[in-house]
Order: C-alpha cells, then structure tokens, then sequence
C-alpha cells in the first residue's frame, strides 16, 4: 500500500507541475486556436482579442 501511494503522489505532483509549465512558461502561440481568421470578435475586427 505504501507503494502505491508513492506512485499516485509522484502523479499528482508531475500533473501539477506540468499544469503550472503550461499556464506560465510556454508562449501561448502554442495552444492558438484556429479561430484567429474567422472573425470571431463580429465584423468590425475590434482588437479585442
């Protein structure tokens, strides 16, 4: 049983590291829709995005 907790908090931990290097390290190009063309904002292209 000891083992197995080991295991699920060394999972735990990589998915919370690995969530935090998303949210704050990598560029947000990355993860870019392709919605960037499709005049999502209305027609009068805002810049609000």
């Amino acid at each position: 049983m000891d083992i197995l907790q080991h295991i699920l908090v060394y999972v735990v931990l990589a998915l919370a590291v690995g969530y935090l290097v998303k949210k704050f390290l990598l560029p947000r190009s990355l993860f870019a829709s392709a919605k960037k063309g499709s005049n999502a904002c209305g027609e009068d292209d805002c810049g609000c995005h």
